[in-house]
């Protein structure tokens, strides 16, 4: 799959993943009327509701873009029904050609991680039947348990072709209380950053691994040394746009070939409707919105990029 992801990044010319993360505040009120006209002020109601977005929202992104990134959090606050919508939209994505990328940030040892890991990326035995869950084509892991968490992804992912992104130094303001802990004198994303590189040397694509990092682009410092540590690895960058994160932040986590990066966009694309940029589509065309919002977001990072050559 990793091969897919470069694939499809080169021929898009957007090395960018547009993040599935619906908030109800998010959806504009001709959606939510439609939806509780249908399914009433009821949890099937607001999943449906979110499905109607992100529907509109791939229909006016898909041509432009490699990946999405539906945030499964935003989901199960609708409870079953909201997990149907998560899976609607991961199919309905794949229909469409797109990578997708469940953001789920699962961690556990043993047989639970393993279960995770068939749930979101592989198969499971049902009498003589095998049947898939969610059908992502990779996940986020959280590495804190170490690789008794992270190697029973890494199996799943060898039998099915499908990769991980593991956290390594995340975008949010916090995430230094342990992450830049030093530990025999280098801090502690160094270290994870290291076992990132270890685990992606049995799991290699045609020029990169099938096991990723996340590297938020708020430390794009931080970055410029990971990229050295895990030159192999792809790195998932969240943080550009509302977090604070621009084009010019972000050209050390690309290596030389220009590729080696794809960078998270969520509610600065889905919710563009509603930044002053944008106000001029309105809320009923908060799809066409989002559609500009990454147009600006290709040309950002593609100008960054040729003027750091």
């Amino acid at each position: 799959m990793i091969n897919k992801l470069v694939e499809k990044i080169k021929k898009t010319g957007a090395p960018i993943v547009v993040g599935l993360d619906p908030m109800m505040n998010f959806v504009p009120e001709h959606i939510k009327a439609a939806a509780f006209e249908a399914k009433g002020e009821t949890l099937e109601g607001a999943a449906e509701a979110i499905w109607l977005y992100n529907k509109e929202i791939i229909d006016k992104t898909y041509d432009l873009i490699p990946a999405v990134k539906p945030q499964i959090a935003m989901y199960e606050q609708f409870g079953v029904p909201g997990l149907v919508a998560f899976q609607k939209t991961v199919e309905y994505c794949k229909e469409k050609d797109l990578v997708v990328i469940g953001d789920i940030k699962r961690g556990d040892i043993g047989s639970t991680s393993a279960a995770y890991a068939t749930a979101h990326l592989g198969k499971v035995k049902v009498g003589n039947t095998m049947c898939e869950g969610f059908k992502e084509d990779f996940v986020t892991v959280n590495p804190y348990l170490g690789t008794d968490g992270v190697q029973p992804f890494i199996d799943v992912c060898k039998e099915e072709k499908k990769g991980l992104f593991i956290l390594v130094k995340t975008s949010n303001p916090s995430s230094g209380e342990f992450q830049d802990r030093l530990i025999d004198g280098r801090p502690l994303y160094e270290h994870v950053g290291e076992k990132v590189a270890q685990w992606g040397e049995q799991l290699m694509g045609d020029s990169y691994s099938y096991v990723g990092a996340v590297v938020g682009a708020t430390y794009p410092e931080m970055g410029k040394v990971l990229r050295k540590i895990m030159p192999k690895s792809f790195i998932l960058v969240p943080g550009y746009g509302a977090q604070g994160g621009q084009g010019k932040d972000l050209v050390h986590f690309f290596n030389e070939d220009g590729l080696g990066a794809i960078v998270n966009s969520s509610r600065g694309i889905i919710a563009a409707y509603k930044n002053e940029q944008y106000a001029k589509f309105g809320a009923e065309n908060f799809g066409d919105a989002s559609r500009q919002a990454v147009l600006d977001m290709i040309a950002d990072i593609d100008g960054a990029l040729k003027q750091a050559k």
